[in-house]
């Protein structure tokens, strides 16, 4: 399981993603917007991300791909515009519900590739909840820095 999130300008987005057939993981609606500052929001916003899962959706028709939908919640008109100064995290739950955190760094390429100084991994037993709380923390200090 994937679940994504975004910080840009004090803004937490949290949108619900999808697996394509193909096995991509893709951004979709609903997205929480909430501010960073909003401790209790954020955390709903996770649970209600995690609580959707990643339902398998077919790949849309390749002359028939949809704009990226964090585009409509930002404001901005490009992907490229969205990133600039926006930081993601993803939380990552394996088969045998174990979870990680990954920061993301730009790649010399243009894209957000994970950073492997950015992962945090946790114990078996960690709960979603001390995970959401990690993740919260993680995005505010990002934010005061």
């Amino acid at each position: 399981m994937l679940y994504n999130c975004f910080l840009k300008s004090g803004i937490v987005y949290v949108p619900t993603v999808v697996k394509m057939k193909t096995g991509v993981y893709s951004d979709v609606e609903p997205v929480a917007v909430v501010p960073v500052a909003n401790t209790e929001g954020l955390r709903r916003s996770f649970l209600d991300a995690i609580e959707r899962g990643n339902v398998v959706v077919p790949n849309p028709p390749k002359d028939d791909w949809p704009p990226p939908v964090l585009l409509k919640y930002s404001g901005a008109k490009t992907w490229s515009a969205f990133a600039r100064g926006t930081s993601q995290w993803s939380i990552i739950q394996d088969e045998q519900s174990i979870y990680q955190i990954v920061g993301y760094r730009n790649h010399p390429d243009g894209y957000w590739a994970q950073d492997p100084d950015q992962k945090i991994s946790f114990s078996r037993g960690a709960t979603v909840y001390e995970v959401i709380d990690r993740m919260i923390s993680i995005l505010q200090d990002a934010m005061r820095r």
